[in-house]
């Protein structure tokens, strides 16, 4: 049987074989401990430059001494430094925090905006993290695209761009709203632990079939027989 044989025939195949190996939500998929959007909001910003544990490590403390987007705009700096310290950039991370802690208080009544216009008013938010609240945070629509989904979209021919924001437009084109944010975390985790960047396990990938990358010379060939499961090592909710 012929693969799809366009961007849209390749990006919906994609995501029905990708959530049978990363099966479950965009917040199942997330790998940030949260409770609320709030927090959530806290973690990705902290999230720059570190890995997943390394927050999760941070976040316990830091939730617990402030609350509220009030609590964090009024924190003394030299005490949040310290707290998050070992996430790297903490300088910089804690001038955001206040800063996103005093804008949802003061402008947004302490509440989390959902709006992507409202979002990336707030100090330290763009639009990867403005998507990551909006999928991830509240259930709606958003595609946030890092360095992962940038690559691995572009592998499968989905987008030619390097531009985070085309890629976007682009491939939310290519699926149902929807999808948009299991879709990007699922290529995140498969570019993590198949689609490696600097070794690509072609062989083991269930998308190599129809992959225009995967049948460049010099890739390893596709298994003989490539399905469900065929990813050694199923996913958690936990990112690699």
């Amino acid at each position: 049987m012929a693969g799809p044989r366009t961007p849209k025939g390749r990006a919906r195949e994609t995501a029905a074989r990708l959530a049978i190996e990363y099966p479950g939500s965009a917040r199942d998929l997330c790998a940030l401990d949260f409770s609320t959007p709030f927090q959530l909001l806290v973690a990705t910003v902290l999230s720059a430059q570190t890995t997943d544990e390394r927050v999760n490590m941070v976040t316990p403390a830091v939730f617990a001494r402030y609350r509220s987007p009030a609590a964090l705009g009024a924190a003394d700096p030299s005490e949040l430094e310290t707290l998050i310290h070992s996430t790297g950039f903490f300088r910089s991370k804690t001038r955001s925090l206040i800063g996103l802690g005093r804008a949802i208080d003061e402008r947004f009544d302490g509440e989390v905006p959902t709006a992507m216009e409202d979002l990336v008013t707030v100090p330290g938010v763009g639009r990867k993290t403005a998507n990551v609240l909006r999928s991830v945070g509240f259930g709606l629509p958003g595609l946030p695209v890092d360095t992962h989904v940038t690559r691995l979209t572009r592998l499968l021919g989905l987008t030619e761009s390097t531009d985070a924001e085309r890629i976007e437009r682009e491939v939310c084109s290519l699926l149902p709203a929807s999808q948009w944010g299991a879709f990007s975390l699922r290529l995140i985790l498969h570019g993590r632990r198949v689609c490696v960047a600097r070794r690509p396990r072609c062989g083991g990938c269930v998308l190599a079939d129809f992959c225009p990358s995967a049948q460049l010379p010099n890739r390893p060939a596709p298994a003989s027989a490539i399905g469900p499961g065929a990813v050694s090592g199923r996913s958690s909710r936990r990112f690699g």
